[in-house]
């Protein structure tokens, strides 16, 4: 559970400097596009925060958002749930099981009351409770109860934001994205397949430092990283300019890191940080590898057309025509659950 003491004494029981720690914020403050004196800011903030309380939760999904996570290098995973915040619960990483880690969960939303952070990965099934249950509760009814006293949600990876691969055509599970059964709440989106560490970690340390969520865009995602296109930023946009395509993954073209629109990527419609903040400690991303963004941290990204098929282009203006957000499955499915939830409602009244 969180301590009663500031981020900077619990740090400086750990040996580390202000130095240190007035680095690690404006290293955060130059990944995050905040303006310069904002580092010292951070700094402050997290100096006098204390270590948040966090309580992650997995529906329908495949553990790649926590594989993300444990990927990230400033700070470590270590270092992020040891020092800045306090992960009471986690299906795959607590040591708790059965009974005690769900009362793990409940003690941390009463002792936190109002001030601890839900962080969910998976979307939700909502046509039958028993796609998914955690502990003999629907994912429903968890999300319902620990998100009742949350400050803010936080939804991780593209199954969480958007719905994602299970509410891809036809959606047999009905499901939904976390932010349409969350009402009353903030909810951050940090879409993904999976998302990057650094963007998860970074708003995670904006909260901490400021008392507040970061700036959002349209979909609810963090702008310091869903601001600019892949495209923006890919180092291979100038062979875009020339018009020199690759026409297939082996020949001259591909080899001399000619773009690869020709073979589907969808970096032009995707927005997303891989290209600057790249992964495994900024090694590489998809596209340096030698394969097209797929556009996972778009919605509705596996139901684009096929990974590898063209985006269609405006013949007259040779501009890429925008892929629809959409979102009418999951949003479908959403309503009708909540329709079903009011019809119970309604015929539980009348029988009483």
């Amino acid at each position: 559970m969180a301590e009663a003491h500031t981020l900077a004494e619990h740090l400086a029981r750990q040996g580390v400097s202000r130095r240190a720690f007035l680095k690690y914020a404006t290293w955060v403050g130059s990944l995050m596009a905040l303006p310069p004196g904002a580092a010292a800011q951070m700094a402050e903030g997290l100096a006098k925060a204390r270590r948040q309380a966090v309580i992650w939760l997995s529906f329908q999904e495949c553990t790649g958002c926590t594989e993300s996570l444990t990927r990230t290098f400033s700070p470590t995973l270590e270092d992020l749930i040891f020092d800045f915040i306090s992960l009471d619960y986690h299906h795959t990483l607590q040591a708790a099981s059965g009974d005690a880690a769900e009362e793990a969960r409940r003690r941390s939303m009463q002792e936190n009351k109002g001030k601890y952070v839900v962080v969910v990965d998976g979307s939700v099934p909502t046509l039958d409770a028993g796609y998914s249950t955690i502990a003999g509760h629907s994912n429903v009814d968890m999300l319902a109860e620990t998100i009742e006293h949350a400050a803010a949600v936080v939804a991780v990876g593209t199954c969480a934001a958007y719905g994602g691969l299970p509410a891809a055509q036809p959606n047999p599970t009905g499901a939904v994205a976390i932010s349409a059964l969350v009402k009353g709440k903030p909810v951050v989106n940090i879409p993904g397949c999976p998302p990057l560490p650094q963007a998860m970690t970074g708003t995670l340390t904006h909260l901490l430092s400021f008392g507040k969520l970061p700036e959002l865009d349209h979909l609810g995602r963090p702008r310091a990283f869903f601001a600019e296109s892949i495209h923006d930023r890919c180092y291979r946009r100038p062979f875009y300019k020339r018009g020199q395509f690759a026409k297939s993954f082996d020949d001259a073209g591909a080899r001399k890191g000619w773009c690869l629109y020709e073979l589907g990527c969808k970096g032009p419609v995707t927005y997303n940080a891989c290209a600057t903040s790249k992964w495994n400690g900024g090694v590489s991303f998809p596209i340096q590898s030698g394969h097209g963004c797929i556009g996972c941290s778009e919605p509705n990204f596996w139901d684009m057309g096929g990974l590898y098929k063209p985006l269609a282009t405006d013949t007259r203006t040779r501009r890429v025509i925008p892929i629809a957000a959409g979102g009418g499955l999951a949003a479908g499915a959403a309503a009708a659950f909540l329709a079903r939830q009011r019809m119970a409602a309604t015929a539980a009244k009348e029988d009483a």
